[in-house]
């Protein structure tokens, strides 16, 4: 999979793309939840055919608002203008990518364009600062830590016990009132009706209570967990347990209820406020889809002493009495093992620290690299010279790419170390061009980054900066993080990324260096192989 990357190599030939369609944008930086208005600008003949797509998501952005095509007659052409209303709750810098416009059945595409969703900027002018505090040398140390230790885990249970009664007691309470969710559900549902919160102007407040009663109902009904799940994740979650259960869901009432969560989520987080009737078809869309979920529910029958007709199926209940039984002691015994591992592993953190447990007892692998025997070594033509933890292999990626990007390529070699899914992946790679020129490094790191979109990176964070090497040649150097989504598990993991790039006279270099997020060792390993990079002109 990791030998796709180098597709990067085609950026080449968008530096000497023509565009048609003029791109633009009214700010480059907002807040979260804010509106980015994306402006698509062509102008064609009176008898072309324009086609601009339609988008659920723009990159890392979610489009809030499609506008309708504004047309403006010049003379004997048109003048098109398509808007997009894009946001984003997430801080960070991202990159909105290009986006294909058809013209007479032929693809153009858009400028990318970077923008910055941005927290809330703190007043310095009137909050107090004040000087950084010298360093202050620590006291010896003694036992006293250990009681405190011993009172807070004391504490910490009895909280724990006191907590889990009165959730107990709490949920008797509910059970007493209501005997089944469905009554519950409903019961909620009017009383949410008479408080009248959207007829005073508290829309939001209407659409979280809205809202939380759905998700409750579909976590005591259906058992997964809603409450803590986002939009997505809930309608995945609920397709799932209708499979396993199987339950008879219509696609309109999974579609009726995705609708009126999203619609909430842009009430309450991008200040959306819906019409009369909107909220009240919403209300509508909830309870029935509530009672749809209900009657979708399979009942199950449970089996009473006097169904048991003959001395079989008494036989049969005793053995399953038995196995429950069984599988109780093996549970108490698997718990008891559980916990004796967790006091151990308790009483080395508080002793050695955690940071000793993760590395030293449960292992670390980049920690193994950093520690192991490291290799200095040339690579590609012009060659980049760099120290690495292990020998990179070399890689053939020449039937990979089109041929249109090859015919502009003289020479190319590539080597790497891993994969994207390990914890740890480096990859240098040389280029040598049919075209001398000077190169745009910005341009072409943009283009590997789109690569990496392509291979499943998400929610890009992008950052790009000078880089100098310890003999003084400068280059260019992209940094930030994205999300990576393991296909297996589902699971998702931050990953942060480095890419440098070096341009001569018809070559380029590259190092591209990623691992996850906040693994201090991986950063140590990317700092040794960056300080280590040395390289060769193209004459040389």
């Amino acid at each position: 999979m990791f030998k796709k990357l180098l597709i990067f190599l085609l950026f080449s030939t968008s530096l000497f793309a023509q565009q048609k369609v003029v791109t633009s944008i009214d700010t480059t930086k907002n807040k979260i939840g804010a509106e980015f208005k994306l402006t698509l600008k062509t102008s064609v003949d009176t008898l072309s055919t324009v086609v601009f797509p339609k988008l659920k998501n723009i990159g890392a952005l979610e489009v809030i608002h499609s506008y309708p095509i504004d047309t403006i007659k010049k003379d004997d052409r048109y003048e098109l203008i398509k808007k997009y209303g894009l946001t984003q709750f997430d801080s960070g810098r991202y990159t909105i990518p290009s986006i294909k416009i058809l013209i007479n059945n032929k693809a153009f595409l858009s400028d990318s364009i970077k923008v910055e969703v941005a927290n809330v900027q703190v007043d310095t002018l009137r909050q107090k600062m004040y000087d950084i505090k010298e360093i202050v040398k620590a006291e010896d140390s003694s036992d006293w830590w250990k009681y405190f230790l011993g009172i807070v885990l004391i504490l910490g249970i009895g909280a724990f016990v006191y907590w889990y009664t009165k959730i107990r007691q709490k949920k008797k309470i509910e059970e007493e009132v209501y005997k089944t969710p469905i009554e519950k559900a409903t019961s909620l549902l009017n009383i949410l009706e008479k408080k009248e919160l959207w007829q005073h102007g508290e829309v939001k407040e209407y659409y979280s209570e809205l809202t939380d009663i759905a998700r409750n109902y579909i976590e005591e009904a259906i058992e997964i967990p809603a409450m803590e799940s986002t939009t997505s994740e809930l309608i995945e979650g609920l397709k799932t347990a209708s499979l396993k259960k199987k339950m008879k869901l219509s696609q309109e009432t999974i579609e009726n209820l995705f609708a009126v969560l999203k619609q909430a989520d842009l009430v309450k987080f991008a200040k959306s406020k819906p019409l009369e009737f909107e909220i009240t078809d919403d209300r509508n869309k909830i309870q029935k889809a509530i009672l749809t979920l209900d009657e979708a529910i399979p009942v199950e029958v449970p089996i009473e002493e006097d169904t048991i007709l003959n001395e079989a199926q008494k036989q049969k209940q005793i053995q399953i009495l038995l196995r429950k039984k069984r599988n109780q002691r093996i549970a108490i015994s698997v718990g008891s093992v559980f916990f004796l591992l967790f006091a151990t592993t308790a009483f080395f953190i508080a002793t050695k620290g955690f940071d000793y447990v993760k590395d030293n007892i449960l292992g670390h692998p980049t920690k193994e690299l950093l520690e192991g025997d490291w290799v200095k070594s040339e690579y590609g033509n012009p060659g980049v010279i760099v120290e690495t933890p292990k020998v990179l292999k070399r890689m053939d990626l020449t039937k990979s790419l089109p041929k249109d990007g090859m015919a502009l390529i003289k020479e190319m070699q590539s080597f790497g170390y891993g994969s994207l899914l390990d914890n740890f992946y480096i990859m240098v790679s040389t280029i040598k061009y049919k075209q001398e020129g000077k190169l745009d490094l910005s341009k072409a790191i943009e283009s590997s980054l789109k690569v990496l979109e392509s291979q499943g990176a998400q929610n890009m964070i992008v950052k790009e900066e000078d880089f100098q090497t310890n003999k003084g040649i400068t280059g260019k150097k992209g940094f930030g993080t994205f999300s990576r989504i393991d296909g297996n598990s589902q699971t998702s993991s931050k990953i942060y990324y480095e890419i440098v790039l070096f341009g001569q006279e018809g070559g380029l270099q590259q190092i591209m260096i990623l691992h996850e997020e906040g693994d201090r060792y991986a950063t140590e390993l990317s700092d040794r192989i960056l300080n280590s990079v040395e390289l060769k002109t193209a004459g040389n």
